[in-house]
């Protein structure tokens, strides 16, 4: 009897593209052209959020890995994803991440939960990316939902409620885009929040001004830049998703040749988070059991190993 292929790997999605013409160049100070561009790419990038390719988790935590890599710098930090990575993986259990790890931890947050978050899942988050607390921020929940029904489209609603994080407490940027992005998810009527605007924090294409000043939530001309925002974003997970999805059918092929008996654990790892540690252990599978299956992995062309270590390698789509 021929050995049958995991039934969640038999069907591969095909990944919408953002048109060219909808990703931004250059600055633009047409809000018009921004909402046009915005619109094409958010409808390409919903196809394919709608359509729940088996690889989606990783591929939202992996872009929730570069919201939090953009933060970082935000808040003058000088981790990158790679050390946002290790900061997450490697540590021991019952360890803090540090800082900027849970910086990371926050936006792993978002893009692993259902929406909306309740008031409780805000204060866990407000505390992770090092922002006090504010008796204000228990009214943002209603002020998103009002601002989702107001039926504006999502880049604004994004900037409207990144806006009032920024009345209640000038300070929390970090949280304001955080927030931003759970808007613009909620308001496309998305199950899980896949960070997009976070992303584009430091964007050229969302500096004005004669002096290219940086695009801040609740400042002047911030919708025409959510507008940007969103396009750069949406564009930019879509050719991520694209690549993710051509990992994930080398994985897919690689299944039949897999001998372990904990190899279906592993795959579904792979595709439910960013990354993996290589020296992963479950009930079924000693330490050197996965290293040996991840070696086979990566020699069938199945997986990444993310690292670039000879030692504590991390592996992913």
């Amino acid at each position: 009897m021929s050995r049958q292929p995991t039934p969640a790997l038999q069907t591969s999605c095909p990944v919408p593209r953002a048109p060219a013409w909808a990703t931004p160049r250059g600055r633009s100070e047409n809000p018009v052209e921004a909402a046009f561009m915005a619109g094409s790419a958010l409808n390409s990038l919903d196809n394919l959020v709608r359509a729940e390719p088996e690889w989606s988790a990783a591929w939202r935590h992996r872009l929730a890995l570069k919201a939090a890599a953009a933060c970082v710098t935000l808040i003058g930090r000088s981790e990158d994803e790679a050390a946002l990575r290790d900061a997450w993986l490697l540590r021991h259990t019952g360890d803090e991440p540090g800082p900027a790890g849970n910086v990371l931890a926050a936006w792993r947050r978002l893009a692993g939960r259902s929406l909306p978050p309740s008031v409780e899942e805000l204060r866990t988050v407000v505390a992770l990316l090092g922002v006090g607390w504010s008796d204000g921020f228990c009214n943002l929940i209603d002020v998103t939902r009002e601002e989702v029904r107001s039926g504006a489209p999502a880049p604004v609603v994004a900037a409207r409620t990144a806006a009032a994080v920024m009345r209640e407490d000038r300070q929390a940027e970090i949280f304001s885009w955080w927030l931003a992005d759970c808007a613009l998810s909620w308001r496309m009527g998305w199950t899980h929040a896949v960070p997009i605007l976070g992303l584009q924090i430091h964007a050229p294409q969302l500096r004005s001004g004669f002096e290219g000043r940086r695009a801040r939530p609740g400042g002047d001309g911030f919708e025409r830049a959510a507008f940007i925002a969103a396009a750069l974003g949406a564009a930019d997970a879509c050719r991520l998703a694209a690549d993710m999805a051509a990992q994930a059918e080398r994985l897919r092929a690689a299944v039949p040749k897999l001998r372990s008996k904990a190899a279906g654990e592993v795959v579904d790892q792979l595709r439910g988070d960013d990354a993996v540690s290589g020296t992963l252990t479950t009930k079924n599978l000693s330490r050197w059991a996965s290293r040996r299956l991840f070696d086979r992995l990566q020699t069938l062309g199945a997986v990444r190993e993310l690292s670039g270590r000879p030692a504590f390698r991390i592996y992913g789509l």
